[in-house]
């Protein structure tokens, strides 16, 4: 039968073959010898992922076998941290967040934690690289008295992002999330303590997510969810929910090819004197006359810089 994978843990994999019922699965030894390395050295985290399309067999005692992943139509991801043994050269690797999207939610809050463009700009060139429409919500807004936050949704929505405040107090954007991820694949993902399953419980009462609380002395949120898991709203929606992160770093992204995640660059970057312009020091760069002409945004170009600067070529197996 069909299936599509809920949640991962350590090596139960649970499979939702229906809207409601969910069989925990193992995975055919075959897939192991697929993602080895010679030596059994591991170069691929996720064999699955959640969201993946599956076909599994049923045993008598309920649980099941998968032993076909159908081809993902996109997927999140980000580098994972170096691993000892991993790779026979100690490459970072390729860790897999979610597939077969079709919106990504960032979750920033203007407070307790503080806004961070730089997260939500790595965020969007890791959605944008797979194809994956960006919603930015800004939550906490009550909290910022100045409303400075209005900067950050008209840099953001002059860029074709859908950008939403939201707060406590208020049912503000709570209509906009819901008619936005209606329909669709959905991921939620941003920092620890911006509010994402306050949130959510708010769009879908159903899910009743555990809430965290901000630590008094670190003023960083604290993890309530541990892996990433997705939940069906009806049978046309899925909501995936995230652990929150403190960084990423979007896996295969070379210095030469991020300036095109950076939608704002597209209509200059082919006028570049060099095709390989890292739009940073090069003559003739089209993206800098831009800038220099107030064509594109500080915080923007900034943030580009800051990226470029701690990008590693990754190595392509």
């Amino acid at each position: 039968m069909l299936g599509r994978v809920h949640k991962i843990e350590s090596k139960d994999y649970y499979v939702f073959s229906g809207e409601k019922n969910i069989v925990r699965c193992s995975l055919r030894g075959i897939f192991k010898k697929e993602y080895s390395l010679k030596k059994d050295k591991q170069y691929k985290l996720d064999i699955v992922a959640v969201g993946d399309v599956v076909e599994l067999e049923t045993n008598a005692d309920g649980t099941g076998v998968i032993y076909n992943i159908h081809k993902r139509k996109n997927y999140l991801s980000r580098k994972a941290p170096r691993i000892k043994g991993a790779s026979y050269r100690g490459e970072r690797l390729e860790q897999i967040i979610a597939s077969n999207l079709d919106n990504i939610f960032i979750v920033a809050s203007v407070k307790n934690p503080k806004f961070n463009n730089r997260l939500i700009d790595r965020i969007i060139v890791a959605a944008e690289s797979s194809h994956i429409a960006v919603h930015i919500i800004i939550n906490k807004t009550d909290l910022d008295k100045k409303r400075d936050y209005k900067g950050w949704v008209d840099i953001y929505n002059s860029l074709g992002y859908e950008v939403i405040p939201t707060n406590k107090f208020s049912d503000e954007g709570i209509e906009k999330i819901l008619t936005a991820a209606e329909g669709k694949t959905n991921i939620f993902w941003g920092m620890s303590g911006v509010g994402k399953s306050t949130i959510l419980n708010r769009v879908y009462p159903q899910l009743n997510l555990k809430i965290g609380d901000i630590g008094e002395k670190s003023g960083k949120g604290q993890h309530t969810t541990v892996t990433a898991v997705m939940n069906l709203i009806n049978a046309n929606t899925a909501v995936i929910d995230t652990p929150g992160i403190r960084e990423i770093d979007p896996y295969g992204i070379t210095q030469e090819n991020l300036g095109h995640y950076f939608v704002e660059f597209e209509e200059f970057i082919n006028e570049c004197r060099f095709n390989s312009c890292t739009h940073n020091h090069e003559p003739g760069c089209a993206v800098q006359d831009a800038f220099n002409d107030n064509l594109i945004t500080e915080e923007r170009f900034e943030s580009y810089l800051n990226m470029l600067d701690s990008i590693e070529d990754d190595m392509i197996f």
